[in-house]
């Protein structure tokens, strides 16, 4: 790699680690290219797509000219792995806050879940969480949720291509998801609990795949330094 293969446009596939936000990863990237190469100071970089920090997996960062790809990146199917827990909730439908209800799991079997899945199969309305980066009323939805203000939010159509349940070791189960670009797998595993009658969140979460991009290919920051 060169100063100008950067500039000019590159595709750099990262494994993002757990608790680090994909702001971080891309100005980790940034501060590594810079020192290396001797960069201008504001040279283009960005990521295809945020992955939340209790998440990991594939982050594709885009330099230089191939920053104009990133929408294009970002429009692919998504496949993503992962656990949802059952018999509790979550205000964030996923770890970053504490439970807040608990329901019983004794009813839940196999049969329920695996016939369960086929609701969630081709488009579907999806609710964004109230913890999410979007919008309302140009302030985005977590700040809202952190004041503690109530806020509707409006159903969205997403589609999921592809849904198989892994592993079924109640209260959890291990799936994997392929699906279109703005699906919320946190409100995936809420929807999925309420379907079962009980409840669900979010306990952990991989990215494997974007288009066809793939996680077996990427390496961590740590790595790309080296």
């Amino acid at each position: 790699m060169t100063a100008e293969a950067i500039l000019e446009g590159q595709i750099l596939l990262i494994d993002k680690p757990l608790t680090w936000s994909s702001f971080q990863a891309v100005n980790k990237l940034k501060y590594i290219l810079k020192r290396k190469y001797d960069l201008p100071k504001k040279f283009k970089i960005g990521h295809a797509g945020t992955l939340d920090p209790l998440a990991t997996g594939l982050l594709i960062v885009c330099t230089g000219k191939f920053t104009k790809k990133i929408t294009e990146i970002q429009g692919q199917a998504k496949e993503y792995t992962g656990t949802f827990t059952f018999g509790a909730t979550t205000p964030s439908y996923d770890l970053e806050t504490e439970i807040n209800v608990t329901f019983p799991i004794e009813h839940i079997t196999e049969a329920l879940i695996q016939e369960t899945t086929k609701q969630f199969v081709g488009e579907i309305d999806q609710k964004p969480p109230i913890f999410s980066a979007i919008k309302k009323d140009g302030v985005r939805l977590y700040e809202h949720a952190r004041a503690g203000e109530e806020v509707e939010i409006a159903y969205r159509k997403t589609t999921i291509h592809e849904f198989e349940i892994i592993r079924i070791a109640l209260p959890e189960i291990d799936f994997r998801v392929v699906c279109s670009k703005g699906t919320y797998i946190r409100s995936l595993a809420y929807d999925f609990g309420m379907a079962l009658n009980s409840g669900g969140y979010l306990s952990a979460l991989r990215r494997t795949k974007i288009g066809d991009f793939s996680v077996d290919n990427g390496i961590s920051p740590e790595e790309f330094e080296k």
